[in-house]
C-alpha cells in the first residue's frame, strides 16, 4: 500500500530517514500476511539524536504563546479528519482491526485531541500565603521538559495520541516508539499528523525499533523526565523499576482482568449484549475487556443459553468486510497461544460450551465454564476471544471473586436497582465500575486510571496535567528579610 511505502522511515529532528540498523521490522497484515513495509531499526545512537533533538526544540515551544500551540493542536485534529478513510483502512490492514473497532478508535482519538486542544491553556499557577512577612510565594505549572512514549498494539493510534499530544499541548518535546508489530499507526502515521499540522522540528521525533537492539536506551537515556507506557504488567514493572533507578516519573497504563458481573434482578439480554461487546470487541486483547463474566446462580441458566447463542452468531474473517465482528490477532505467536490456553484449561476440567479454533492468525470465540477456582486463566489477562462464565450464590461472593485477580483496571455490574449496583462497585478494587453497560469506557473529559497491577496513574483532564508538567515554587520578598546571623 503507498500509504504504508510513505511512511516506513523513522522521524527524527523534523526529517524522515532510515534506521541504521543492521536489520529491519517487517510488517505484516495479520489477516493476509501481505508484507506493508520493511523499516531499518533505529540505534540506540539514534534514540539519542532523538532526544537531543528533542531537548533543543522544547524550551523554545515551552515559551510558545498557549493560544498558538492550541493551533497546532487544532491543526492536527483537522489532519485527522481530513484522512479518516485513510486512517481506517491502515488500522485494518496493519492491525487487523474491524471496520467498527477502527470507527471507534478514531471516534477516541478525535475526542482526545480535542481535549489536549483545551488542555493548552489548563495549567494555573497559585499564589500561596508565607509565615514570613512580605513574601509572596507563587507556584508555578511548567512542562517537564522530554517525555518518552512506548505505545502497545491493539489500540496504537488512540494510545500514543493519548500521551503525545497531552504532552506537547503541556509545552513538553516526545520521543515516541510504536510496538513493533503496529510501528505506523502507532509511530510514523502519529508523525504525519502533527508534520502536517505545523509542529515544529524536534518536537515529536517517532523511533522504530526493538529492545533487541537498543535494550533500556530509551527508558535510561537521562533527558526524558517522563517515560509514558502502555503493555503488559510485565513489562510495565521493569518500565517503573528502571525508571525509579534513574529518578524519572513512570505514567503506566497497564493489563486488566475485568469481572462483569450479573445480579439477580438484571436485565438478562442487555447484561449479554453488553457481555459480548465488552469480551469481543478487536478479538479480545484489550485491557478493559471482561475477562470474567459472573453470574447469580438464578440467571445463570438463562444468560448461559442466550450468551452462548449471541456468541454463535459473531462473523469471524476479513476484517475489511463491515460484517466481520472478530477479526485476526496481532501475531501467530499470540493465536497460537491463546489456543493453548484454552486447551490447558479444558484439559484441566473446564467445559467448552463453544469451543473456537485456530487457524492462522484467526482464532474463532470460545466460551468457557466449570473452572476449576483455583484455575490460573481466572487471574491473568487472556489476550484473545475466550470468555468465563461463573455463578456465584451471593453477592459477596461476587466481590471475593472479582478481587481475587492482581489487576485493577475496570469492571461492571448489571442490577435492575441501580444504587445497589453502585454499593456492589463501591466494594470492589477496581479503579473504573460501570452499572448497566460494559467495561470499555475511556472519555476524555473523565478520570482514566487503575489500581493495582493495571497501574496507579490517572490519565485524562487534571490527571495529564500531573502527569506532564511538574510544580516551580518561585517566592519573592517584597520588604526585607530578617536574618539571625
Amino acid at each position: 500500500m503507498s500509504f504504508f511505502a510513505e511512511l516506513d522511515q523513522q522521524y527524527i529532528d523534523g526529517e524522515w530517514r532510515p534506521g541504521s540498523g543492521s536489520w529491519d521490522i517487517i510488517d505484516f497484515n495479520p489477516y493476509n500476511g501481505e508484507k506493508l513495509a520493511s523499516i531499518a531499526v533505529a540505534t540506540a545512537d539514534e534514540v539519542d539524536q532523538a532526544y537531543r533533538a528533542a531537548e533543543r526544540a522544547q524550551s523554545t515551544w515551552a515559551a510558545t504563546n498557549p493560544y498558538a500551540r492550541r493551533q497546532i493542536l487544532e491543526r492536527a485534529l483537522r489532519v485527522v479528519e481530513d484522512r479518516e478513510e485513510e486512517i481506517t483502512e491502515a488500522i485494518i490492514a496493519e492491525l487487523g482491526g474491524t471496520r467498527l473497532k477502527a470507527a471507534f478508535e478514531l471516534r477516541q482519538a478525535k475526542e482526545l485531541l480535542r481535549e489536549a486542544v483545551q488542555l493548552t491553556l489548563h495549567p494555573e499557577g497559585r499564589i500561596l500565603p508565607s509565615p514570613v512577612d512580605g513574601t509572596e510565594n507563587r507556584l508555578h505549572r511548567v512542562p517537564v521538559g522530554v517525555v518518552g512514549v512506548i505505545s502497545p498494539f491493539n489500540f496504537p493510534f488512540l494510545l500514543s495520541l493519548k500521551a503525545v499530544a497531552p504532552a506537547l499541548a503541556l509545552g513538553n518535546a516526545v520521543v515516541l516508539k510504536p510496538h513493533q508489530n503496529t510501528p505506523i499507526c502507532g509511530g510514523s502515521l502519529v508523525a504525519k499528523v502533527f508534520e502536517d499540522a505545523g509542529l515544529p522540528a524536534g518536537l515529536l521525533n517517532v523511533v522504530i525499533t526493538d529492545i533487541a537492539e537498543i535494550d533500556d536506551a530509551l527508558i535510561e537515556h537521562p533527558i526524558p523526565k517522563v517515560i509514558s507506557f502502555s503493555g503488559s504488567d510485565r513489562v510495565g514493572r521493569h518500565v517503573a523499576v528502571v525508571c525509579a533507578k534513574n529518578f524519572k516519573r513512570s505514567v503506566l497504563d497497564l493489563g486488566g482482568n475485568s469481572a462483569l458481573i450479573v445480579l439477580a434482578d438484571a436485565d438478562i439480554d442487555n447484561a449479554v449484549e453488553a457481555a459480548v461487546f465488552s469480551r469481543y470487541a478487536y478479538q479480545g486483547p484489550v485491557c478493559m475487556a471482561a475477562n470474567r463474566i459472573l453470574l447469580d446462580r438464578a440467571v445463570e441458566q438463562e444468560f448461559t443459553e442466550k450468551f452462548v447463542a449471541k456468541v454463535r452468531t459473531l462473523t469471524v474473517g476479513d476484517p475489511a468486510d463491515p460484517k466481520t465482528v472478530v477479526g485476526p490477532l496481532i501475531s501467530s505467536q499470540q493465536a497460537d497461544a491463546v489456543g493453548a490456553l484454552v486447551d490447558e484449561t479444558v484439559e484441566a476440567g473446564a467445559t467448552a460450551l463453544v469451543r473456537g479454533t485456530v487457524d492462522g492468525n484467526l482464532v474463532t470465540p470460545t466460551v468457557l465454564t466449570d473452572l476449576a477456582p483455583d484455575s490460573p486463566v481466572l487471574t491473568q489477562e487472556i489476550l484473545g476471544p475466550v470468555a468465563i462464565l461463573l455463578a456465584f450464590d451471593s453477592v459477596d461472593e461476587a466481590v471475593r471473586i472479582a478481587n481475587d485477580t492482581r489487576c485493577g483496571l475496570s469492571g461492571s455490574i448489571h442490577t435492575g436497582d441501580v444504587e445497589r449496583g453502585v454499593r456492589v462497585a463501591r466494594r470492589i478494587n477496581t479503579a473504573m465500575l460501570h452499572v448497566n453497560d460494559g467495561t470499555g469506557h475511556d472519555e476524555p473529559v473523565v478520570p482514566f486510571g487503575g489500581e493495582k497491577y493495571s497501574g496507579p496513574e490517572w490519565m485524562n483532564t487534571d490527571g495529564l496535567v500531573d502527569a506532564f508538567t511538574t510544580r516551580k515554587w518561585i517566592s519573592v520578598q517584597h520588604g526585607r528579610s530578617s536574618f539571625p546571623f
